[in-house]
């Protein structure tokens, strides 16, 4: 999701800025269109960010540390929560008040949004990056899955299923 997140931003005007776990994927992320990198993991890294961003878009399937990255948000800044992790989410109420920032998540749009959003990822040729696999790799599929060994979407080739009688 973060990647096409990225690529959709870039092509409607946007200036990027990625931030990544570790240093794994920024070279993808610069070819995707950011234009910049932070690794969280590294000390600092986000100190220089405070009150630097208007909205933040957080795809990660893992719990975030959503009180640090309400200090990235300027006034009125948004922070989105696209992927959803294990724990229950903890912040102090006073991090929203300060500086009227909002918390919250994303749902599906509707069939015309979709649209939408498909004819504009067509008419500027964002398409996902994926990895196909047959139906025989599914079970290593879903331990990569879990261990976040996956670049960026795993698709199954149809083609492979067993044939049923």
């Amino acid at each position: 999701l973060g990647h096409l997140g990225v690529k959709l931003a870039h092509a409607l005007g946007a200036e990027v800025t990625v931030l990544g776990r570790s240093t794994a994927k920024r070279e993808d992320s610069l070819c995707f269109g950011a234009d910049h990198y932070v690794s969280t993991a590294e000390p600092g890294g986000l100190q220089d960010l405070a009150s630097a961003f208007d909205l933040i878009v957080s795809t990660a399937a893992a719990d975030v540390d959503v009180e640090a990255y309400l200090g990235l948000l300027r006034l009125d800044g948004v922070l989105v929560l696209a992927g959803v992790g294990t724990e229950p989410i903890s912040l102090h109420g006073g991090l929203l008040n300060q500086g009227r920032r909002v918390v919250t998540s994303t749902k599906n749009g509707s069939i015309a949004q979709t649209q939408e959003m498909l004819d504009f990822c067509a008419g500027h040729g964002i398409v996902a990056e994926i990895e196909k696999i047959t139906a025989a790799q599914t079970d290593k599929a879903l331990d990569r899955l879990h261990n976040g060994d996956v670049r960026y979407r795993f698709v199954i080739d149809a083609s492979t299923f067993p044939a049923q009688a």
